[in-house]
């Protein structure tokens, strides 16, 4: 099977090893990975914050830098999520109408791809350590994967899987938010890591990484032990 890998930005900026383990783990299930190098960002950023016609220009980049592939996969509910919009975004544009329903329909967030389409639960991964999980925002309530990610985690060998507290809480991040609204959004993460602490985990496990980002600078500038990783990098554990 034929995977075409959209990276995001921040994997392709500050989280490489994230997009390396995605690469990995899913020739390992036996996929063929082809990266577009014309992918650039997926334009969430400029239209949330409002700027819809500057943001459309990017958008079509990404219509034709995954024209070609078979399933798009990405380790970002947030920006697999952002595919998925595209169709309402050009649903009155004739010439990009039709490609952007297209691209939405052969999106797939990684776990979501791994478990619905690949059919495994079990990806043969062992991680010693106690674990909790943050559900993001994007990816649960937009996209609708909730249970993917804790299937496969449970299959982890070695893994101890404990839930978080007020898991479906967002972490302040919200993108742009973060920064227009940055009292508000320091006060959720510091919420979000307290729980995390109440867990006694080790790691905090997610599969956004604006979300790890952010949870995970605050967790470092408290000076807090506890590890942030995404869930690829999990699954690809040894």
């Amino acid at each position: 099977m034929k995977v075409t890998l959209f990276a995001t930005c921040l994997v392709d900026l500050f989280q490489s090893d994230v997009g390396k383990a995605t690469v990995e783990l899913l020739e390992r299930l036996g996929c063929e990975i082809d990266f577009p190098e014309t992918q650039v960002c997926c334009g969430q950023p400029a239209y949330n914050s409002g700027y819809v016609k500057e943001s459309k220009e990017a958008m079509k980049r990404m219509i034709q830098s995954f024209e070609h592939a078979e399933y798009v996969v990405s380790p970002s509910g947030s920006c697999a999520s952002m595919f998925k919009e595209y169709p309402h975004i050009f649903k009155d544009d004739a010439n990009w109408r039709a490609k952007a329903k297209a691209l939405a329909e052969k999106t797939y967030e990684l776990t979501e791809f791994i478990v619905d389409v690949l059919e495994v639960e079990d990806v043969g991964a062992r991680f010693e350590g106690k674990v909790t999980y943050h559900t993001s925002c994007h990816m649960t309530r937009l996209l609708g994967v909730k249970d993917a990610p804790i299937k496969l985690l449970s299959h982890v060998k070695g893994l101890e899987f404990t839930e978080l507290p007020g898991k479906h809480n967002c972490c302040g991040f919200g993108g742009t938010f973060s920064v227009k609204m940055a009292q508000i959004s320091e006060q959720m993460v510091d919420e979000k890591v307290q729980h995390v602490e109440e867990t006694e985990a080790d790691y905090l496990i997610g599969a956004d990484a604006g979300c790890l980002m952010n949870i995970g600078g605050r967790i470092e500038r408290k000076g807090k032990p506890i590890k942030v990783l995404h869930i690829a990098e999990v699954l690809n554990s040894r």
